[in-house]
């Protein structure tokens, strides 16, 4: 119980040098290119989901904003297996350092406004100010829906942390207990571990979601600005 609580989020490194980038690149393993003419079941699994996840994020957009389907089923399948991977034991999860989700919200946020006043720069410019705003509150408005628009990938990046970070502590704090519970009483040890087992299990579904949540909202604002 002395360990330290934020140990498994530390940057891991080999010989005093970081391997985040190695274990950023882990996951396309787990995606191979097919390279035959009749592909195995984890293959064929692998790309009809793929392509049911692709079909459901594209229905609302046109075809400026299908031109990013490969970004963003990439971006899904990256977080959502990053985030999978980071539930093994020892293992460390990409996905609850902040500056990473930063590194991944700023630009894709960034390039759907750019496109949207490029290509619809009076209904960028719109929402900025609503229709029938008094001319006393347009100052204000414009202040604040500045600051809404920036926020936006900050709470791409702060709600992506938040649920991945809180997930382990908690898997953590539960699992530290069920160990010490095992010497002191047998049945509250085996209650607190039903409880680690369900909590896993909810880990899993909230690993896949924040993936899912991540894509669509970025979606969203491509949506928006095309």
């Amino acid at each position: 119980m002395n360990e330290n609580l934020f140990a498994s989020f530390t940057t891991p490194s080999l010989v005093g040098i970081p391997i985040v980038m190695l274990i950023i690149m882990f996951p396309t393993i787990m995606f191979p290119s097919p390279n035959r003419l009749i592909n195995n079941r984890t293959i064929t699994i692998q790309q009809w989901l793929i392509k049911l996840v692709l079909k459901q994020m594209m229905l609302i957009h046109s075809n400026k904003g299908r031109t990013w389907s490969l970004m963003l089923i990439t971006l899904i399948l990256f977080i959502g297996t990053t985030n999978l991977l980071g539930l093994l034991p020892h293992s460390f999860t990409p996905t609850t350092q902040l500056s990473m989700n930063l590194g991944m919200a700023i630009p894709l946020w960034a390039g759907a406004v750019l496109l949207g006043f490029r290509h619809k720069t009076k209904m960028s410019l719109a929402h900025f100010l609503p229709q029938g705003t008094p001319i006393i509150l347009i100052p204000m408005l414009v202040i604040i829906e500045t600051i809404s628009l920036f926020i936006q990938p900050m709470a791409l990046a702060v709600r992506l942390t938040a649920n991945i970070t809180a997930g382990h502590l908690l898997m953590h704090l539960i699992g530290g207990a069920t160990s010490v519970l095992f010497s002191i009483s047998t049945p509250a040890a085996l209650t607190t571990f039903i409880i680690l087992l369900l909590l896993t299990m909810l880990e899993f579904a909230v690993a896949l979601i924040q993936a899912y949540v991540f894509t669509l909202l970025v979606s969203l604002y491509l949506h928006d600005n095309t």
